[in-house]
């Protein structure tokens, strides 16, 4: 989700404007009814020279051979104390040799094919209801049937408004801000305002500032917007499961000086969601699994934010591939002249970074967690993994260099 202003989803609106957001590429590709290859993402086609498979783990003895369409990560049962030994990856192929790169083509086509599309796009902002001088968000705490990706049966979550993540609540830094919980769960919970300075009523720890909200319940919290940047609100309540199942979302408190808002600080164009999660579902990012994950999607020469958010319980570093990122801002506060450049950034549960992403090299470029058993196994691909889409308006660009593995891929002129 785009959040570059708190009162629009969007620097500029997006059927105008020459810089093709995610948002309105999705839409696109939704509309054509072709999905994301249909709208010139990218055109993959096995290379003639492509190698053979020589390699590979060897598949348990009588092991049948994994459908294509089995999909990115597992989706354990919810609870308390999930057991992260288990692999999150799809089980191994009978024959590496042949099926390793069938299965990593079909489920790559599904993502190029749009599956995003297919499924709500995440991270939707709740405009607030004005009372006075007071922004009022009203949210219910639901269980949920929510989709990890296109083809597996919804798994059982928890919800804020019905979705998982919950949906975007943006400020200003200063204002004053009121948001009603009701409590449409079978349990109890509570809600933290994570990283927000707020008062100690307010933080929302069951047994310690409030009582656990009771099914049926609602609950207020009221505070002033004391620091901005991305900050997150999840259960802290049985957390572990809860947040694990879903129970998080997004708070970002844009500055009061419109200066230092990133489209004014930076010239970006898009600013970026991402929540990563590593319990119920597998490993996801906004709550779905590769290929149902969304991608993101920029012309040649833009400048894009994103803000990392870790709701996991595990260590995440993501990798973009092709271009670097510029680290700006650690858990809300602006890094200044400690800001550094990185490929890999490593986001620890909790914390909040976020990056400048100067979009000059054309192509589909891999975004991914590299703990590799996050991100692909036997069968390609799954779990935490996306593409950054930098697409070049002039002309159509290769790819492919000399000496490169399996996939010739192009990315057609878009006129």
């Amino acid at each position: 989700m785009d959040i570059l202003s708190p009162d629009s989803t969007s620097a500029v609106d997006e059927d105008q404007s020459p810089n093709l957001s995610r948002r309105g590429f999705l839409r696109a590709g939704a509309l054509a009814g072709g999905g994301i290859a249909a709208v010139a993402l990218a055109a993959c086609t096995p290379s003639a020279s492509a190698p053979k498979w020589t390699y590979g783990p060897a598949a348990a003895a009588g092991a049948s051979p994994v459908a294509a369409s089995a999909g990115a990560s597992l989706a354990p049962a919810p609870s308390a104390a999930p057991d992260h030994g288990a692999s999150h990856a799809p089980a191994s192929s009978a024959s590496p040799a042949i099926d390793h790169d069938a299965n990593a083509a079909a489920v790559i086509k599904r993502f190029l094919d749009g599956e995003a599309t297919k499924l709500p796009l995440a991270n939707e902002p709740l405009k607030p209801r004005v009372d006075g001088d007071t922004k009022v968000f009203e949210l219910t705490i639901d269980e949920i049937d929510h989709r990890i990706d296109a083809l597996k049966e919804p798994v059982k979550a928890l919800g804020y408004n019905g979705v998982w993540p919950g949906p975007l609540l943006s400020v200003v830094e200063g204002d004053r801000v009121k948001a009603i919980f009701k409590n449409n769960l079978h349990e109890t919970t509570g809600v933290h305002f994570h990283g927000q300075r707020v008062p100690n009523a307010m933080d929302g720890v069951p047994h310690i500032t409030q009582e656990p909200i009771q099914p049926g319940a609602s609950f207020t919290y009221e505070f002033v917007a004391r620091t901005p940047g991305s900050h997150m609100y999840h259960s802290h309540h049985n957390a572990t499961d809860q947040v694990g199942r879903g129970l998080l979302g997004a708070f970002i408190v844009q500055p009061r000086d419109p200066a230092l808002r990133y489209d004014r600080l930076n010239g970006a164009s898009q600013d970026i969601v991402w929540i990563s999660n590593d319990t119920l579902g597998g490993f996801t990012i906004n709550g779905r699994g590769f290929p149902a994950t969304a991608p993101i999607v920029a012309r040649l020469g833009e400048t894009i934010v994103i803000r990392f958010m870790n709701e996991g319980t595990m260590m995440h570093p993501w990798h973009l591939h092709g271009m670097p990122m510029r680290v700006v801002a650690r858990d809300g506060y602006p890094l200044g002249a400690a800001a550094f450049t990185c490929d890999t950034l490593g986001v620890n549960p909790g914390e909040r970074w976020d990056v400048v992403v100067k979009c000059d090299e054309p192509g589909a470029w891999a975004f991914h967690c590299h703990i590799l058993p996050h991100a692909e196994g036997p069968d390609g691909m799954y779990g935490m993994v996306t593409a950054l889409i930098v697409q070049d308006k002039a002309a159509a660009v290769s790819l492919a260099s000399a000496g490169a593995p399996a996939y010739e891929c192009v990315i057609p002129t878009t006129g």
